[in-house]
């Protein structure tokens, strides 16, 4: 077959349908990815074909509006401003995008599409090609109602009856968003807000989600999937250094901290208070710079820091005793995957549900978001996160239940049978 993958957002968005694609590649399939032109190398190293939606969009989130909408402080208004901004600037883009989707996907005429929630095409495309569109989505609570949580835009529970509007709330506002993408296609075919209600309903769906974090509802369709976590090799380029092993060698326990693709605007700040209460507490940790949401100082103590631009979390979790991080999907999975302790700093939507679900889990104490980082916030979350064995201990239970789970041949055959 000939399978398109596409997906909007930052890396964590990428990594899901990639790992999807590579189980597919396994079988001998035309692997076509459709990303953001940032990505391609990462499509590229796994061997696939690569289509670009161009540079603007991650662009436009490594903007100050951008930075300030998703990561920001300085009150409520502030960032209120900057999402208005970004909203604006972000309508030209999507035109843009959403017209290289269509082209690109109907000169390629794909057997099967995968696609994240971002890209919108590919269920305009799906209404003509019953059953070859599948949505992947790397959290729970979007698509299909759970009676005891609500969507993951309102987060918490509310009670059976208003968690199951806030889905209803969730897919009105997609199916406006979808016929708005039809009229800016100028599609002349007489697609309805019906016709768009009935191809989410009936469109297949894999949570990439491990069911040791998420069980899934015995009421969903059966065309609603829970197939577990999957990563791709992301090691095939990366070579440790002597001063990373050495730092790891002098110290048996070690603090991992990284904030993934997420940035702020005020990296220096937010390293400047996390540095201070590392060092006043002589807490060894491994500082991943990565996006620039968090940068190394001129000044600090190198003897219990050390600084990483990049590193794959599967070469560097399994010697690490906790993680603090953002609480991005796969960072999150990969956390328990390897038993670390697990302190969440959210950013954006969805990390606030994954900060309250490994809190409930046991996996770590609940942390502050991002815009309220300071000592106050965050000195003793650290602390309780470093000295309570309790979250350990329930970490590696996860990682137990974890390492049982294989569902790479029903990824497959989900995504190829008739």
């Amino acid at each position: 077959m000939k399978i398109l993958l596409t997906s909007i957002g930052t890396r964590g968005d990428m990594e899901p349908i990639l790992a999807i694609g590579e189980i597919l590649r396994e079988h001998n399939h035309d692997i076509i990815c459709l990303f953001p032109e940032q990505f391609r190398s990462m499509a590229e190293e796994s061997g696939f074909r690569f289509a670009s939606l161009g540079f603007d969009f991650l662009n436009l989130l490594n903007s100050d509006d951008g930075k300030a909408a998703l990561g920001g402080s300085g009150g409520g208004f502030k960032k209120l401003l900057a999402y208005i901004r970004l909203a604006s600037k972000y309508s030209n883009i999507n035109k843009e995008m959403l017209e290289k989707e269509r082209a690109i996907i109907e000169a390629e005429q794909p057997d099967r599409i995968i696609h994240n929630g971002k890209v919108i095409y590919p269920i305009i495309w799906g209404r003509k090609h019953p059953g070859k569109t599948i949505l992947n989505g790397p959290i729970p609570y979007v698509a299909h109602p759970v009676k005891n949580h609500a969507h993951v835009a309102f987060n918490g529970n509310y009670g059976a009856f208003l968690n199951k509007l806030t889905y209803k709330l969730a897919n009105f506002g997609l199916i406006k968003t979808v016929m708005k993408s039809v009229k800016t296609l100028k599609l002349k075919d007489g697609i309805t807000q019906r016709d768009i209600a009935h191809a989410l309903e009936s469109n297949k769906t894999i949570y990439t989600v491990s069911p040791a974090l998420f069980t899934r509802p015995d009421y969903w369709p059966e065309q609603a999937k829970v197939l577990g976590y999957h990563e791709r090799d992301k090691t095939l380029s990366w070579k440790s250094d002597a001063a990373l092993e050495n730092f790891i060698a002098k110290h048996p326990k070690i603090l991992f901290i990284t904030f993934g693709s997420m940035t702020n605007p005020a990296p220096e700040k937010k390293t400047t208070v996390i540095l201070d209460i590392l060092q006043r507490n002589n807490i060894p940790a491994i500082i991943n710079t990565s996006s620039g949401g968090l940068q190394q100082p001129a000044g600090f103590d190198s003897e219990h820091i050390h600084f990483v631009s990049s590193i794959p979390y599967e070469k560097i979790l399994p010697k690490m005793y906790a993680i603090m991080h953002h609480g991005g999907s796969g960072t999150t999975h990969m956390a328990m995957k390897y038993g670390c302790a697990s302190l969440i700093i959210p950013h954006i939507i969805d990390q606030f549900m994954w900060n309250d679900l490994l809190s409930k889990k046991g996996a770590g104490p609940k942390g502050p978001s991002i815009s309220k980082v300071n000592t106050a916030t965050l000195e003793s979350k650290i602390l309780d996160l470093w000295t309570n064995p309790w979250y350990k201990s329930k970490a590696e239970e996860l990682a137990l239940e974890m390492s049982k789970e294989d569902f790479s041949e029903e990824v497959y055959e989900f995504v190829t049978e008739s």
